[in-house]
């Protein structure tokens, strides 16, 4: 294996390592959203050891499909040879060709996009079923490496499934997008040496998706090469998001029908208000498309502190689409230079704030470290109270940490160009919101106000309030588990 080109992912190369060295064939699960660097992973790793290496083709019939697979077996195989018309024909190829090769090599076999494999009725699954139980998962030195993008398919149909895969598979590794620290990593990789702030408004962007990453320039600023992949036409990323949910899930438009609901409501909706608000029943299929959502990355669910499952909050938390609905579907085209000539606008300040809380949220694990409570057992949960008498104020709690050592530590985020100031009106406003979550959740607990913050807390007479500090260099720490 090789990894001297690959950013991150440290723990699933450990794995995949592991897994290469076993002496017992393996059936290897790679998965997570699209764009988030499988392919890649797997490619770099494994870059001159693959026995083969097969592709599934988008939105293709099985004859197709099964043409796509026979004509590289034949390239590699170097013989020719009928092209079958079922899957179970196909996979009875596959094995043969294992067969011809050294029996005291690994033999590493890449299935890449292999849910688009599984076209309706095409027999794809029951056959690979029956290919590894009756023989694969006796190889020894048999090592195949399943990924795919559509993580619904992945998850339901393939690494959860309870049939004939059931617990047949050694691992999954579920890839998720770059933190911070990687992000920042792998922009220097490509010649980019921005401020952290810069970083972390590109974070806020985008995510922390490799191949968005990947489309930057580093003659450009920040802003200039948001205005080139999004605003300007046909640039980089112009027809990303077209593609990004119709690839993911079938029948999307259930999907995008959340998704865009989430997006106009930042501090998210509850189960009912989802549905009042498109208008979808309120059954499994909704049940479904949330979970699917959630195992993709897109979506958060959090619980509000001390209330049911029932009040289950859900927030989008895929960064790209929520800039997307925020600016570029109104915006696209119209001004090619609309992210610069926003710098100072009231509306990407907004933004801006928002954004932020979800990459704090994004990053508990790092707040976590740096409140030293790491090894403490802790429950994040979202709180806000709605006044309920005309001239009550409501509060909004924006993470709320509740700590198994009798501690609450109710978190701010803020994010600014400097050093962040608390005024006389917003300290008032902060003891409000500690009086009305003690008073009406009626914990016994300790509270604890913590400030995050780019810069840090400018001391004056009114930060006294304030019992612990997280910075924006805070967030940047390399996860450790």
């Amino acid at each position: 294996m090789k990894t001297a080109n690959i950013i991150g992912r440290k723990p699933e190369l450990r794995k995949l390592q592991q897994c290469y060295d076993s002496n017992q064939a393996q059936l290897v699960i790679v998965y997570g959203r699209r764009r988030v660097g499988k392919t890649f992973l797997i490619q770099e790793a494994f870059r001159d050891e693959f026995a083969l290496r097969l592709t599934g083709a988008y939105n293709q019939p099985r004859k197709v499909q099964i043409a796509n697979v026979v004509a590289e077996l034949r390239r590699v195989y170097k013989a020719d040879f009928p092209t079958p018309s079922t899957w179970t024909e196909t996979f009875a190829l596959l094995r043969s060709f294992i067969e011809s090769r050294p029996t005291d090599q690994r033999q590493v076999v890449f299935i890449d996009e292999i849910p688009w494999l599984d076209t309706p009725r095409s027999g794809f699954l029951p056959a690979f079923e029956y290919f590894w139980n009756s023989w694969g998962a006796q190889q020894s030195n048999l090592m195949l490496i399943a990924c795919g993008s559509a993580t619904a398919w992945m998850t339901q149909k393939f690494a959860d499934n309870p049939g004939g895969l059931f617990n047949r598979h050694a691992i999954r590794l579920y890839l998720r997008p770059f933190t911070l620290a990687e992000t920042e990593e792998y922009l220097q990789a490509q010649g980019i040496n921005w401020s952290r702030y810069d970083v972390a408004e590109c974070y806020m962007t985008v995510g922390g998706i490799p191949f968005y990453l990947s489309q930057l320039d580093n003659s450009l600023s920040y802003s200039a090469n948001i205005d080139e992949l999004l605003f300007r036409r046909k640039g980089g990323l112009w027809d990303e998001f077209k593609h990004l949910y119709s690839t993911l899930f079938r029948n999307s438009d259930s999907y995008l029908a959340v998704v865009e609901a989430l997006a106009k409501k930042k501090a998210g909706l509850t189960r009912s208000e989802i549905c009042a608000a498109t208008k979808l029943a309120n059954n499994g299929d909704l049940t479904i498309i949330l979970q699917n959502l959630i195992d993709s990355d897109f979506v958060n669910s959090y619980f509000y502190f001390g209330k049911k499952s029932k009040d289950t909050l859900y927030q989008l938390c895929d960064n790209y689409t929520l800039f997307y609905y925020q600016f570029v579907r109104d915006h696209y085209g119209r001004d090619e230079h609309f992210w610069s000539h926003s710098l100072d606008s009231p509306a990407r300040r907004t933004w801006a704030g928002y954004a932020f809380e979800m990459l704090c949220r994004q990053h508990i694990h790092q707040i976590k470290r740096k409140l030293s409570i790491l090894g403490v057992l802790s429950e994040e949960s979202v709180w806000y109270s709605k006044a309920t008498e005309p001239e009550a104020r409501g509060a909004q709690i924006d993470i709320v940490i509740d700590r198994r050592d009798r501690v609450i530590n109710l978190c701010e985020a803020k994010f600014s160009i400097n050093q962040f100031c608390i005024s006389k009106d917003y300290e008032m406003e902060l003891r409000n919101k500690i009086d009305t979550f003690r008073r009406e959740t009626g914990t016994t607990k300790a509270l604890h106000l913590t400030m995050i913050t780019t810069y840090g807390l400018k001391q004056n007479a009114h930060s006294s309030l304030v019992q612990s500090q997280v910075t924006l260099d805070d967030l940047f720490a390399p996860y450790e588990p």
